[in-house]
């Protein structure tokens, strides 16, 4: 197998990848993005493509109902398991009068020259090597967090939005909620004084995954397709459709699956990019079972004279305490993110709360997406924002395993005199499957 920790396939080096990454998060966009032509950039219908029918049933969805108001139809549908794909092609056919072309290998869709997107919403050993062949055949792409595997695909899928001129949108909502977006503004504006940390508390009650039995797959899953380019492992009988998560060789515990939503908000509001220091203690204390990633510790993020901080609890709920998901923490009072938004004084009263009126937000983000490939614009979340966010969870779970306090050169936004760390910042895959950009 082929070791390919960074984008050395690239002919758009890191010095690019840095450049861009810091004008994106300045809000600039500086990709020249490939957009629609100018005769029919409001008018074509865009034709779409959906991998993945677990979570993608609710790309489905938002789809759907914008179907008539961003001209939007779903082409294809691509799954691994022939059950889910039968299923989403009837939802669709049932909502839209007409029947998704199905296909279990993703890249059957990207030879069709009129699909102009692609959906991804597949485990996230998948995320990063789906979005570079997507972009490398002309799609634009929208990818469900955290994005990446590891930390070489982040530098690797925005080197290969920015070589193709793709828009590649990352599936963190919260950058398309009102009440979020009006909440960073107050920050800025300087509604609770100096900003100076935030904190980001997850809390959960999974049950225990059990001990998986080493077995044959079942005939409706092409278990090889779901492989794809992760290094072959046995199947096992606890780990699709979800349990992935909690395993290093295919997901990255609930700092990748949940941690992404709150480290992204909070580095947004506090205005920082990569940390200098990163530790995360903890461990696995709720079951006896399979997980191989923590169900309980606390991260910390160092950026200098900021601060930002991860309390996670999946197993047990902590439902005593009531904690908000984001926390920004100023001289003059708290500002308060989830459920909806609340600003408070430094005595703990209450002066200002609004409510989160668009749910979980996939309409106005995916919408917001499809406005991008039409304009050209940047999207609420571009790869490289997306990225940025991403890399702290992937250092924090480098952190974990590692059992190190891991520093970063936040200018070159790598580990620094820790080879044993950087180990980790890649991955191995399967001959065949490796990313090229």
């Amino acid at each position: 197998m082929t070791h390919s920790p960074n984008p050395q396939t690239s002919s758009f080096d890191r010095r690019d990848f840095l450049q861009v990454s810091a004008a994106l998060g300045a809000g600039l966009w500086a990709s020249g993005v490939t957009k629609l032509s100018a005769d029919d950039a409001e008018t074509r219908k865009l034709n779409v493509g959906v991998m993945g029918l677990s979570r993608g049933l609710g790309h489905v969805d938002a789809l759907l109902k914008m179907a008539t108001d961003k001209n939007v139809e779903i082409a294809y549908l691509c799954e691994v398991d022939a059950n889910r794909l039968e299923r989403g092609q009837k939802i669709v056919t049932d909502k839209s009068g007409r029947t998704p072309q199905g296909v279990h290998d993703f890249r059957k869709m990207l030879e069709d020259p009129t699909l102009d997107a692609v959906f991804i919403a597949t485990c996230n050993h998948w995320h990063a090597p789906a979005a570079i062949l997507a972009c490398s055949a002309g799609k634009h792409v929208y990818v469900e967090k955290p994005g990446s595997h590891n930390a070489a695909e982040g530098e690797m899928i925005v080197a290969a939005a920015r070589k193709n001129k793709r828009v590649v949108q990352m599936g963190n909502q919260r950058r398309s909620w009102p009440v979020v977006q009006e909440a960073i503004e107050k920050l800025k504006s300087g509604a609770i004084g100096k900003v100076m940390m935030a904190r980001c508390v997850y809390n959960g009650a999974r049950g225990p995954i059990g001990k998986g039995l080493v077995q044959a797959p079942p005939a409706h899953l092409d278990y090889d397709l779901w492989q794809g380019p992760a290094p072959d492992r046995p199947y096992k009988s606890n780990l699709i459709p979800y349990n992935w998560h909690w395993h290093w060789h295919w997901g990255g515990g609930e700092m990748a699956n949940n941690g992404i939503h709150g480290l992204d908000v909070a580095r947004w509001g506090l205005g920082v990019d990569c940390p200098s220091t990163v530790s995360f203690v903890g461990g696995r204390y709720a079951h006896d079972d399979d997980q191989e990633t923590p169900d309980t510790g606390v991260a910390m993020f160092h950026f200098g004279d900021k601060a930002i901080s991860w309390d996670v609890s999946s197993c047990h709920p902590r439902r005593g305490e009531n904690l908000p998901f984001v926390t920004f923490y100023g001289s003059e009072g708290t500002l308060q993110l989830e459920p909806g938004m609340r600003i408070l004084d430094l005595q703990g009263k209450e002066v200002e709360k609004k409510t989160n009126d668009v749910g979980n937000g996939d309409v106005i983000h995916m919408g917001n997406f499809l406005d991008a490939i039409r304009t050209g614009k940047t999207p609420n979340s571009e790869i490289a924002i997306g990225q940025a966010s991403t890399l702290l969870c992937h250092v924090a779970n480098i952190a974990y395993r590692t059992g190190h306090t891991l520093h970063l050169d936040p200018q070159t936004k790598k580990i620094v005199n820790d080879a044993e760390a950087m180990k980790l910042w890649g991955r191995e895959y399967r001959k065949g499957w490796e990313p090229k950009v």
